[in-house]
């Protein structure tokens, strides 16, 4: 009878992982989808629970509670940090599936050979790989998100780096297949560990190439990997619910790589192995032209002047937390009949969805968001695209520099704007680490400070003025 009940209880809670996604591709349904995954999971534990081959030890309810613990405060970090959160989230689903599938091999191995059949090996052996080079690799990403002192945000290269990264990977893997062929075997156990070893070594190795540029591609990947690991683990411990859930995880997680990859004109393999983001010293544009500088006052004039305003979100917005001020200033401008639209870049931030997540944080309608392929052709018609912390994403180089670290890489065209507004903190380059000739185009003005204040004195200025538009 309990069998019968935890079998529809997977069943249940597998229909609702579904019904999770499918909900979440809609910004209105979006709520529905994250309950109905959250009711799935708690299905999933308890039907798993009250197995009757399930041992309860009194220290698994501790685990229970240490992960609420450290959940709770996990979920309540501002938006800003959620990249960060997730790659977290990403590094305790690998860990898990590295020291269960650890675990499994050391009790077979001590226990009951019997079990460490060929089949149940490779399910674990490719259960350790990718767990724990998830671990690592997750833990990389949310330190460079973090921006983590010793970890360097630039990517890291050195010569004959891509014959380092696959040659740990193949020797991990031609460790797998000596520890599967001969799982009982006395040196069995010294390889095995090795290959956790170099799983770790390699999740190190994965991340340090990569700029932050190329983070929401990574944050994909790495949940496409931490999706692959509970399968394996599924396998391992013979749990469905497991399987299918590792499954929709990494079969998502892929999906979204593929579309990050698409909308930065590069592939996998030039994601996970190029340096996208190398400081090019070449950049002197700065040099050879001023910047413009304009007052907040001047700006809010540009502003009440214009038909259409195109608002550019990126990173910058995020880390000033500005996106209630841009709130502001859209009821603002839209209350003098002012059409004002975002144009969402695909990579813009540090996650996928970074900006729209930020922007409905503050109530912005979501007809308002567009993205860059329906907002570039009405570009040439902006009266004001307003740029808030965006950079790479927004570069011209990118359509022509060949030696750019960014050449190839689809960009909104603010440059096509008939007047550039754009905010930003200093005159650094961002994390592409070359300079933006946006922003000594003679149809660009700056507007230099923290974006949350900036659009603040906007607001107040608009607010300040009189009649309508």
């Amino acid at each position: 009878m309990i069998h019968a009940i935890a079998q529809a209880a997977a069943v249940l809670a597998t229909a609702l992982f579904i019904f999770s996604l499918h909900w979440m591709n809609d910004p209105k349904t979006a709520r529905r989808g994250v309950v109905a995954g959250v009711t799935g999971m708690v299905i999933a534990v308890g039907a798993t629970w009250i197995q009757p081959e399930i041992v309860h030890h009194g220290w698994i309810g501790l685990a229970i509670v240490a992960g609420f613990i450290v959940g709770v405060p996990l979920s309540l970090v501002p938006l800003t940090a959620v990249p960060q959160r997730t790659a977290l989230s990403h590094a305790f689903g690998g860990l898990a599936a590295g020291l269960v599938g650890t675990a499994e091999y050391v009790v077979g191995l001590t226990e009951n050979p019997a079990q460490l059949t060929t089949f149940r090996t490779s399910a674990i052996v490719a259960e350790v790989i990718l767990g724990f080079l998830t671990f690592t690799g997750s833990l990389m990403a949310a330190g460079k998100l973090q921006e983590v002192k010793w970890i360097p945000q630039r990517p890291v290269t050195y010569p004959g780096q891509n014959v380092v990264n696959i040659g740990v990977l193949a020797l991990a893997a031609a460790l797998g297949v000596l520890v599967v062929l001969h799982p009982t075997a006395a040196w069995s156990g010294q390889a095995f560990y090795a290959i956790v070893g170099l799983a770790v070594l390699f999740g190190v190795l994965l991340i340090i190439p990569i700029g932050g540029a190329d983070m929401p591609t990574v944050i994909s990947i790495l949940n496409s990997y931490a999706g692959l690991s509970a399968v394996a683990m599924g396998f391992v411990l013979d749990n469905k619910l497991l399987v299918t859930a590792g499954a929709l995880d990494g079969s998502s997680g892929l999906i979204l790589s593929i579309i990050m990859c698409r909308a930065m004109n590069r592939s996998f393999t030039n994601v996970l192995f190029g340096a996208f983001g190398t400081v090019q010293k070449t950049a002197a544009i700065a040099e050879q032209k001023a910047w413009k500088q304009e007052t907040v006052e001047g700006a809010a004039q540009l502003l009440e002047q214009a038909n259409l305003v195109v608002v550019i979100p990126g990173y910058g917005m995020a880390v000033a937390q500005a996106q209630h001020k841009v709130r502001e200033l859209y009821d603002q401008l839209t209350k003098r009949g002012i059409t004002v639209k975002f144009a969402i870049h695909p990579v813009a931030g540090r996650m996928p969805g970074h900006m729209n997540v930020l922007l409905a944080e503050a109530n912005i309608p979501y007809t308002a968001l567009v993205e860059m392929e329906e907002i570039n052709p009405d570009m040439p018609q902006c009266d004001v695209a307003l740029v808030i912390g965006a950079n790479d994403v927004v570069n011209p180089a990118a359509r022509y520099a060949k030696g750019s670290p960014i050449y190839g890489m689809p960009i909104i065209d603010a440059d096509k704007a008939k007047t550039v507004l754009a905010i930003k903190r200093s005159k650094n380059p961002g994390f592409a680490g070359i300079d933006n000739e946006l922003y000594v185009q003679d149809n660009t003005w700056m507007l230099f400070g923290d974006a949350k204040a900036v659009i603040g004195d906007l607001v107040k200025q608009l607010a300040g003025g009189s009649g309508l538009h």
